[in-house]
C-alpha cells in the first residue's frame, strides 16, 4: 500500500457505509453531510444492539410480555428513520419523526411500569435535547412541547387511576430507577458530544472558508473593502497596497477617503450611502498614489472604478440598524487615459474640420474677389475698341489687375509659408543684420496707410541696437504682420506703439494698439490657422486669418516666445522675444519644428488676462 493511501480501518468502513445511505443533496455539503451522518450513525447502531441484545434478554428473562415484544419492535424504528432520511434528505422532517417515536416508547413503558414515577418518565428530558442536534427551532419546540404533553398525560392517568399496578417490589423499582438515570444521562451525553463535534466541524469549515476567502481577498489584482454608512473602511484587502504603495493599516478608518480626490469625495460618499440603503453602485474617483523613490514632492492620482453593494441585503433596508457596505476597486487609469485621448483626438478632428470650413469660407471670398477683378478688366482691355477705352483708362485698369493679382499672389504666399511651416519644410536662413533699420523700414512702409486711417504710428527703437543673427526676411515678415494687424484693427483717431529693445541675449519687440480688442470666447482660438474673430459675415475687415499664425510660427522657428494681451474694447498688445543669435536645433525631426514652442505659447494665452488681436 503506497503511504498516500488512506488506512482501512474500522472507523473508516463506518463512514464510508453512511456516505453511501446518503441522499444526494447532503453530499455536496460537508456540513450537512456531517449533519446526516450524526443523526443515522447512532440510531442504526441502537437498532443492531437491539437485535444483537434481544436473544440474550430471552436467555436471561423467559418468553416475553406483549409489552416487551413492543418495546423491542420499537427499538428498531430507527432503521425506518434512517431510511427516511437517506431517500428524501428531509433532515427536520426525520427528527420529528424521531421524536414522535421516542415519546411514543417512553409513555408506551412508562404506561406499564408507574406511569410518572416510572423510570423511563425521565427519558422525557432527552426528547427535546435530541432535537435541539436539528439546528432547528420549529423542531426543538415541538419536542418540547411534545415532551410536557407526555409528562402531562402520565401525570393525568395516575391522578385518575387509569393506569395498571405496579407490582414490582422497592428494589426493583429502584433498580429500574436506577438504569432509568444511567440510561437516560449516557444517551444526553452521547448527544452532547454528537452537539460538540458538530460544533467542531462547523467551526473548522468556517475557519477554512474564511482562510479560503483570505486567500482569494490577497492574491485578487482588485482591492476589496468593507465600510460603514459614513465611509470608514472596516477591512481592505493587501492588493491596495500594490495599487496605492503604502501599507493596508494606514487606509483604515478615513484613511482611504482622505486619499480620495476632493473634486471627487461627495460621489464617492454618495455612492456608499446608497449602497447602505440597499442599492448597487458604481462611482469612478481618483485616489492619491504614494510616490516612490525619492519623488516626494510629486502628487499621483490614479483613476479607480468602484463597484459597491450592501453587505446584507435585508439589513440595508433597514435604516435603523447600522449598515455596512462591500467595495471592489480596480485600477481604470489606462482606460481614462484611453478615454481622454479618444476625446482630444475627437476635438483635433473637430478642430481639424472645423478649419477646413473657416478655410473655404475664406478662400472663397479673398480668392474670388481679385480673380474677379483680373477677368473683368482684363476683358475690358481685351475689348477696348469696342468700349473706346481711353489710354488713362487702360492704365487704370491695368494697375488694378497688377493690384489684384499682387493681393492673390500675397494670399497664395500665405498659404504656402503656412503649409511650410506646419510640414517642417520652411528653413531658417542665418545671417547678421541689423534689427533697427528693418523695424524702421517695415513702419515706413506702413505709416502712408496708417496716416490715411487716421491712426498715429509710434516707433521707439534706440539707436544702439545690437545686431542680431537670424533670418531678416522672416523678422520684417513678424512685424509687418503685427504693425498690419495694428493698424487695420485701429479706429480712427487710435494709436499704434512700436517698440524695439535688447536686453541680455534677447530682442524683444512690443506691438501694442488701442483698438477693438478681442473677446473672451475668441482668445483661445488666436493663432489658429484661418481663424477670424467673430462670425464671418459679421467681420469689416479683409483678411485671411494666416497672419497671426504666420508670426506665431515664425517665433517659434527662431525659438522665440510670444505673448498676447488684450481686453475688449481697451486694445492689444502683442510682445515678442527673439534670440539676438539664433542657434539651430541639434538633429531635431523636421515635423517638430513648429510643434517645439506651440504649447508655450498657448500657456501664455490662457495665464493671460485677455489675449490678442484678430489676425490679418
Amino acid at each position: 500500500m503506497s503511504r498516500s493511501a488512506r488506512p482501512v480501518t474500522v472507523l473508516s468502513i463506518i463512514r464510508d457505509c453512511l456516505d453511501a445511505l446518503l441522499h444526494p443533496s447532503a453530499r455536496y455539503d460537508a456540513l450537512t453531510r456531517a449533519r446526516h451522518r450524526a443523526f443515522m450513525a447512532p440510531r442504526l447502531l441502537g437498532s443492531l444492539a437491539a437485535f444483537a441484545a434481544f436473544p440474550v434478554y430471552l436467555v436471561l428473562r423467559g418468553a416475553p410480555s406483549a409489552i416487551e415484544v413492543a418495546a423491542f419492535a420499537w427499538l428498531i424504528a430507527p432503521i425506518l428513520l434512517s431510511w427516511f432520511l437517506s431517500r428524501t434528505g428531509r433532515y427536520e422532517g426525520a427528527h420529528v419523526l424521531s421524536s414522535l417515536a421516542l415519546a411514543g416508547l417512553i409513555m408506551a413503558i412508562a404506561a406499564t411500569t408507574g406511569g410518572i414515577e416510572s423510570f423511563a418518565a425521565i427519558w422525557l428530558v432527552v426528547v427535546p435535547l435530541e432535537a435541539a442536534l436539528s439546528a432547528s427551532r420549529r423542531v426543538a419546540a415541538f419536542a418540547s412541547v411534545l415532551a410536557l404533553s407526555c409528562a402531562g398525560i402520565l401525570i393525568l392517568v395516575s391522578q385518575l387511576g387509569w393506569l395498571p399496578l405496579d407490582e414490582a417490589t422497592a428494589t426493583e423499582r429502584g433498580v429500574l430507577m436506577a438504569f432509568g438515570v444511567a440510561s437516560a444521562t449516557l444517551y444526553a451525553a452521547g448527544l452532547a458530544f454528537g452537539a460538540e463535534s458538530l460544533a467542531r466541524t462547523s467551526v473548522t469549515l468556517l475557519s477554512r472558508e474564511e482562510e479560503r476567502y483570505r486567500l482569494l481577498a490577497r492574491n485578487m489584482s482588485d482591492v476589496i473593502s468593507r465600510h460603514q454608512r459614513n465611509g470608514a473602511v472596516q477591512f481592505i484587502s493587501p492588493a491596495a497596497e500594490a495599487m496605492l504603495g503604502m501599507p493596508v493599516a494606514q487606509l483604515h478608518g478615513h484613511g482611504l477617503f482622505d486619499r480620495v480626490h476632493v473634486a471627487d469625495r461627495p460621489a464617492y460618499l454618495t455612492a456608499l450611502s446608497d449602497a447602505a440603503r440597499g442599492d448597487v453602485r458604481s462611482v469612478e474617483f481618483r485616489l492619491r498614489r504614494e510616490p516612490t523613490g525619492s519623488e516626494r514632492g510629486q502628487v499621483d492620482f490614479i483613476w479607480v472604478e468602484m463597484r459597491c453593494r450592501p453587505l446584507d441585503q435585508d439589513l440595508g433596508r433597514d435604516t435603523t440598524r447600522e449598515a455596512e457596505v462591500v467595495g471592489v476597486m480596480r485600477d481604470v487609469t489606462d482606460r481614462k487615459v484611453s478615454e481622454q485621448a479618444l476625446d482630444q483626438a475627437r476635438s483635433a478632428a473637430e478642430g481639424a474640420d472645423a478649419a477646413k470650413t473657416r478655410f473655404l469660407a475664406t478662400m472663397s471670398h479673398e480668392l474670388r474677389t481679385p480673380l474677379n477683378a483680373i477677368i473683368g478688366f482684363s476683358e475690358m482691355i481685351a475689348q477696348e475698341q469696342t468700349l473706346m477705352l481711353g489710354a488713362a483708362q487702360r492704365k487704370e485698369y491695368a494697375e488694378l489687375i497688377n493690384a489684384s493679382g499682387q493681393h492673390l499672389l500675397s494670399v497664395v504666399n500665405g498659404i504656402l509659408d503656412m503649409s511650410k511651416m506646419e510640414s517642417g519644410n520652411f528653413e531658417i536662413a542665418s545671417e547678421p543684420f541689423a534689427p533697427r533699420a528693418s523695424l524702421m523700414h517695415c513702419c515706413n512702409l506702413l505709416a502712408l496707410k496708417a496716416r490715411e486711417n487716421g491712426i498715429d504710428l509710434v516707433t521707439d527703437a534706440p539707436q544702439d541696437l545690437p545686431v542680431m543673427t537670424g533670418d531678416p526676411r522672416a523678422f520684417k515678415q513678424i512685424v509687418l504682420n503685427l504693425v498690419a494687424n495694428a493698424v487695420k484693427f485701429t479706429e480712427r483717431g487710435g494709436q499704434v506703439s512700436v517698440s524695439a529693445a535688447a536686453s541680455g541675449s534677447q530682442l524683444t519687440l512690443r506691438i501694442s494698439d488701442t483698438g477693438v480688442g478681442i473677446a473672451p470666447d475668441d482668445l483661445k482660438h488666436i493663432g489658429a490657422p484661418f481663424f477670424q474673430c467673430g462670425k464671418t459675415y459679421e467681420r469689416r475687415h479683409e483678411g485671411t486669418g494666416l497672419g497671426l499664425s504666420i508670426v506665431k510660427s515664425l517665433v517659434a522657428l527662431h525659438l522665440g516666445e510670444l505673448t498676447v494681451q488684450s481686453r475688449l474694447g481697451e486694445g492689444t498688445a502683442v510682445t515678442v522675444k527673439l534670440p539676438l543669435v539664433y542657434t539651430p536645433p541639434q538633429a531635431k525631426p523636421a515635423e517638430s519644428k513648429i510643434a517645439t514652442l506651440t504649447p508655450v505659447f498657448r500657456h501664455e494665452v490662457q495665464d493671460q488676462p485677455a489675449l490678442v488681436k484678430k489676425s490679418a
